[in-house]
C-alpha cells in the first residue's frame, strides 16, 4: 500500500529578509516543525529569491551533498577549493561538502533578482573529499519526457552525489502524461511542481506544493495546465 504526504505551498516556512525571501518545505534556520524535518534523505528543499547584488556571505558546510538549480536569473558561486562559477537557469549544480567547505552565493546581476532552488541531501559515504561540479542541461530534452539530471553514477546523464539518489526534470503541456518508475526499491519519490498544475498519482498539485510518495513502484503525472514543469527527487528513504 502506498504512503504519502502533501506539502501545499502555503504551509511551507517563510523567511523574508527583505534581501531574500525564502520558503522552505523542510525544517530550516528559525522554521521548525517536527513533523517536516525530513522525507527520507532529502534534507532541506528551499525556493529562494535573492535581490539584486545582495547574497549570502562565505559559510561552511560538511557532509551534505548540496544541489542548486536557478529558476530566473544569475547566481555567482566561490568556495574554497578555488572554484568561481556563474550558474543560470538551465543549468545545476552540485557540492560534496565532504569533510568540510566554504562557499559564498550572490546574485549576478544589480537589479534582477535571482531565483533557484537549493537542495540538501544526506549522503552514503562522510569524510569524502569535497568536489564541486556544474553542468548544463538540454531543456528541450525534458519537454513532454522525463530528463534525468542527477543520479549516484559519475558517468551517467546529468550531475553525480554521494547517495542512491535519482532527479528528473519534466515540463509537460496540458493533458499530457509521463510515467516514472523508481530506479531502487526501498526509495521514494518528492515530487515538487515548479510551475502549473500537475495530477501525481491521482493527487492534484499547484504551483509549489511538493508531494511525498513512498511504498511504490512508479508515479504518473498528468499536466492540468500548459507549461506545466515538476522536479522529481527519488531517494532512499532510511536514513
Amino acid at each position: 500500500m502506498s504512503q504519502m504526504i502533501l506539502h501545499k505551498a502555503n504551509t511551507r516556512g517563510h523567511a523574508n529578509h527583505g534581501w531574500l525571501d525564502s520558503f522552505h518545505s523542510f525544517s530550516f534556520a528559525n522554521y521548525y516543525n517536527a513533523e517536516r524535518m525530513h522525507f527520507g534523505v532529502l534534507r532541506v528543499l528551499n525556493d529562494d529569491s535573492v535581490d539584486g547584488g545582495m547574497g549570502f556571505g562565505n559559510h561552511p558546510h560538511e557532509n551534505m551533498e548540496i544541489i542548486t538549480i536557478p529558476l530566473e536569473g544569475e547566481l555567482r558561486h566561490k568556495d574554497s577549493m578555488g572554484n568561481s562559477e556563474v550558474i543560470k537557469a538551465g543549468e545545476i549544480q552540485v557540492m560534496s561538502a565532504g569533510t568540510g567547505i566554504q562557499h559564498s552565493e550572490f546574485n549576478n546581476h544589480s537589479h534582477v533578482p535571482v531565483k533557484f532552488l537549493q537542495i540538501w541531501i544526506f549522503p552514503n559515504q562522510n569524510n569524502v573529499a569535497p568536489r564541486y561540479d556544474q553542468m548544463t542541461l538540454d531543456t528541450n530534452a525534458r519537454h513532454n519526457k522525463l530528463q534525468q539530471i542527477l543520479s549516484p553514477y559519475p558517468n551517467d546523464e546529468g550531475v553525480w552525489i554521494y547517495q542512491n539518489a535519482w532527479f528528473h526534470m519534466t515540463e509537460l503541456d496540458k493533458g499530457h502524461d509521463v510515467e516514472y518508475t523508481l530506479k531502487l526499491q526501498g526509495n521514494g519519490v518528492y515530487i515538487f511542481v515548479i510551475k502549473g498544475e500537475v495530477v501525481a498519482n491521482g493527487q492534484l498539485l499547484n504551483t509549489r506544493d511538493g508531494l511525498g510518495i513512498w511504498e511504490i513502484e512508479s508515479v504518473q503525472l498528468r499536466a492540468d495546465s500548459d507549461h506545466t514543469q515538476v522536479l522529481l527527487m527519488e531517494v532512499p528513504m532510511d536514513m
